[in-house]
């Protein structure tokens, strides 16, 4: 039986989730013939109270984190520190897993060659426990046409209560109490939560080099819209969705996410609601439809559990795509931005 010693970083929701699940998997390890065990775990606050997370393996100490680890997984979250911190791992040659969707998206020039090798696995960081990155992968033997998603939820919720009347001050104040914006608000309202996965979903499907300002730039949020906006697009046969888009121009790959109107029947509407959903559109595959949970501490954790066990059992990462995909001759129609 041989012994991985597995370093975590964030012990917040989606971490303790982990350690929740972690102990009902170690027959399955045993199978594998391993004995996972954790030896540390980095926090930004070891005063916290933290029910069920081992007191004795916490540490707000980055220096020495990795000494002896065989894995790091990083459910921290930010770009700073989760970043120093996973670069450091996949230096000493760690395998590495994260959800940090915005680690992947920003830095993705100092990850790149590691996700190239195989090193990097991030199902959990879109769509969290809906296994969308390894299914776009399956997708490489088609064209790409276009891929759009509802990744938001907080966005979703809050148009859902602009719809039923809701001033957008009072969908939002409702989103804050029930615990749905992120610590920064802006990160969901504004759409960055949402470019960020665009991001990452880009480089598996149509370009390893998409970039992140050009993402950014084209990323606008919700905070314009009211109730009157939503109603007179009902009426037309028409829902307002906060959609995260690639697609292509003339100049190339496009990233981008902004409010557009959908048909009532389109399938964003008929089941992004309460929940993520992702269209692929290919040849000669046609239309992939991709619906499920995309946030909580457990099904997030589920993805994270399924990378660990890829991880150990020498299956490579989620790899970018070889080369930019070619671009269609026939673009699909544009969505009508708002």
């Amino acid at each position: 039986m041989k012994t991985i010693h597995l370093a975590l970083m964030g012990a917040g929701t989606v971490g303790q989730a982990l350690l929740e699940l972690l102990p009902t998997h170690q027959a399955r390890f045993q199978a594998l013939g391993l004995e996972l065990k954790l030896a540390r775990i980095l926090v930004r606050d070891r005063s916290k109270p933290r029910p069920g997370v081992p007191a004795h393996l916490l540490t707000d100490e980055p220096k020495g984190f990795l000494e002896g680890a065989d894995l790091l997984v990083e459910v921290a979250g930010g770009t700073a520190q989760a970043g120093e911190v996973v670069l450091e791992a996949l230096a000493r040659g760690l395998p590495v897993v994260t959800a940090n969707k915005a680690l992947l998206a920003e830095r993705w020039d100092a990850l790149r060659e590691h996700a190239e090798a195989g090193r990097l696995h991030y199902e959990a960081s879109v769509m969290a426990g809906t296994p969308v990155l390894g299914a776009l992968q399956s997708l490489w033997g088609n064209q790409t046409l276009a891929l759009h998603g509802i990744v938001n939820g907080t966005c979703s919720y809050i148009i859902q209560r602009l719809e039923e009347g809701a001033t957008y001050a009072e969908a939002f104040a409702e989103a804050g109490a029930l615990g749905y914006l992120e610590a920064d608000p802006t990160l969901d309202v504004g759409g960055i939560d949402a470019a960020h996965k665009i991001c990452v979903l880009g480089r598996l499907t149509v370009d390893p080099g998409l970039a992140w300002a050009e993402v950014q730039r084209r990323t606008r949020g919700i905070a314009h819209l009211t109730p009157q906006m939503l109603r007179q697009a009902r009426a037309e046969g028409y829902a307002i969705r906060l959609v995260a888009s690639l697609y292509p121009s003339p100049e190339g790959w496009v990233g981008a996410v902004r409010p557009v109107r959908l048909p009532q029947e389109h399938p964003l509407v008929q089941l992004g609601s309460g929940r993520n959903a992702l269209v692929y559109q290919g040849h000669p595959v046609g239309s992939l439809v991709f619906a499920g949970p995309g946030a909580g501490g457990g099904v997030t954790a589920s993805a994270v559990l399924g990378d660990i066990y890829r991880a150990l059992s020498g299956q490579p990462g989620h790899r970018p795509l070889p080369a930019p995909a070619p671009l269609p001759a026939q673009p699909a129609p544009a969505f009508e931005e708002v």
